[in-house]
């Protein structure tokens, strides 16, 4: 099998060889080639697969010497697989930025290595840009925009945004897909899955195909960028009584699907933690169908530690047998932590190394878990992890931020359910009394955690430990 994929290494690197010395003389972007792109894609694979089968061969399992060098594999693989993404950019580099932040999934190595792909996505030239502005919107620059940046603010894995500034004088920002995307995504998407598929075969415990039909959903829609002008508009509305936040707002007269303009914004990064302390914010407070009931009743269960609503609402969810796992994934907690009611048991730093550590080793079964469950669940999942990041690097983890604006607004949603569906004035006066004292103990809950963690709290555990040694 080694031998074989040796064979498929060397085919694909023979491919993509000849095909750049074509290229070259030909004056053309490999990357415009697909046989180019996968035959990059499938020499990676190969060379994975077989450092995998080869490296650890020999060595006897759990040993001190095993673990080590499987994580020098790790490493070396998490490389590969970066280069690749940065070679053939796009939806490799999108799909390279999700495993990046699926840490409780993955290896460190992995994690570690793809989340660089956040800040090293390729840059369109000029010249590309004018040429799909001319495409969309059928005039030159010139005809629309008094002057244009030619550097641009940022770039990431399907499109980058310029500033602008538009004939009446406004300021904009002026998002524009990169050129090749559209087209190259769906054939992208096939190589994964034919790729994937393959070392399904070559590795039965390896099943992430989860992450193709994720890809082929969602892509489309992330390259619709008229879609993302109204989820914009939405989210203005939804979130107007936060007065630090700003939702510029859609040009849709210069937005078409592959380009969005909108006001431009000064601001700062979600995770710049010295940007949130010159302006004055507070860093906890940014962390703000069937299936949204069972989620909601799934997190209330979880706050008390209602192991019988646990088990109830996560195979309502799809997760089946699996629950206790779904029930540690979702919050990136132990089962310890669960079992006990997650709104009593404070999140401490070993065990987050316990939950790093557990996710090796019960990799097939999470996999498994991630197959099972509704695909909205996997865009939750995602949205949970970002947020612990964030919540890292802001050092806000201790506070439970994420946990408990998600319990607030599980609560709010459950109570307008109730509402909706109750019949008498009394029995909505009830629920609201029911829902008011629900939330006034998660705020008492986040003022106990705010006081632990300040320079009050140390005070104070000083003073009592002090008391109790004198005693």
């Amino acid at each position: 099998m080694a031998g074989r994929l040796l064979k498929v290494s060397s085919v694909a690197t023979a491919v993509v060889a000849s095909s750049g010395f074509y290229l070259y003389n030909n004056k053309l972007d490999p990357n415009d080639i697909s046989l180019v792109r996968f035959g990059r894609a499938a020499a990676t694979t190969a060379v994975i697969s077989y450092d995998y089968m080869t490296s650890l061969k020999h060595v006897e399992y759990g040993s001190e010497e095993y673990w080590a060098l499987k994580s020098q594999v790790h490493r070396r693989s998490a490389e590969r697989l970066r280069n690749l993404c940065c070679a053939n950019r796009g939806t490799f580099i999108k799909v390279g930025q999700h495993l990046g932040a699926l840490d409780y999934l993955l290896p460190e190595e992995y994690t570690s290595t793809l989340k660089v792909l956040h800040s090293r996505a390729p840059q369109s030239s000029m010249e590309e840009i004018q040429q799909v502005i001319r495409e969309e919107l059928g005039k030159e620059l010139s005809d629309l925009f008094i002057s244009f940046d030619v550097k641009p603010q940022g770039a990431a894995s399907l499109a980058q945004v310029h500033k602008a500034v538009l004939h009446d004088g406004r300021t904009v920002a002026v998002k524009v897909q990169h050129p090749k995307v559209q087209t190259q995504s769906s054939k992208d998407i096939v190589v994964m899955e034919v790729l994937l598929n393959m070392v399904h075969w070559l590795f039965p415990d390896f099943a992430f195909m989860w992450l193709v039909e994720e890809a082929k959903k969602n892509m489309p829609v992330e390259l619709d960028f008229l879609n993302e002008g109204r989820n914009a508009e939405k989210v203005a509305v939804m979130l107007a009584h936060f007065p630090w936040l700003k939702v510029p707002k859609i040009h849709w007269d210069l937005s078409t699907r592959r380009i969005l303009t909108m006001d431009f914004a000064e601001g700062g990064q979600v995770n710049d933690r010295d940007y949130m302390r010159r302006h004055s914010i507070n860093v906890n407070e940014i962390l703000l169908p069937d299936f949204r009931l069972s989620y909601c009743r799934l997190w209330q269960s979880l706050i008390k530690g209602d192991l019988n609503g646990i088990e109830r609402y996560s195979r309502r969810l799809g997760a089946g047998d699996l629950y206790p796992l779904f029930a540690c994934v979702l919050t990136a907690r132990s089962w310890t932590s669960v079992n006990a009611g997650i709104g009593n048991t404070p999140v401490t730093h070993s065990e987050d190394v316990e939950i790093r550590s557990n996710a090796a080793l019960y990799l097939p079964q999470i996999s498994d878990l991630l197959n099972r469950v509704p695909r909205q669940m996997l865009l939750l999942l995602k949205t949970n992890d970002l947020l612990r990041g964030i919540e890292t690097t802001l050092q806000t983890r201790a506070a439970s931020s994420s946990f408990i604006n998600m319990s607030r607004c599980c609560t709010r949603a459950l109570a307008r359910h109730k509402r909706s569906k109750a019949q008498s004035r009394a029995r909505r006066l009830q629920i609201t009394m029911s829902e008011s004292l629900t939330l006034w103990q998660i705020s008492l809950y986040e003022l106990f955690l705010w006081v632990k963690g300040s320079t009050l709290g140390g005070w104070v555990g000083s003073l009592l430990s002090c008391l109790h040694y004198t005693h």
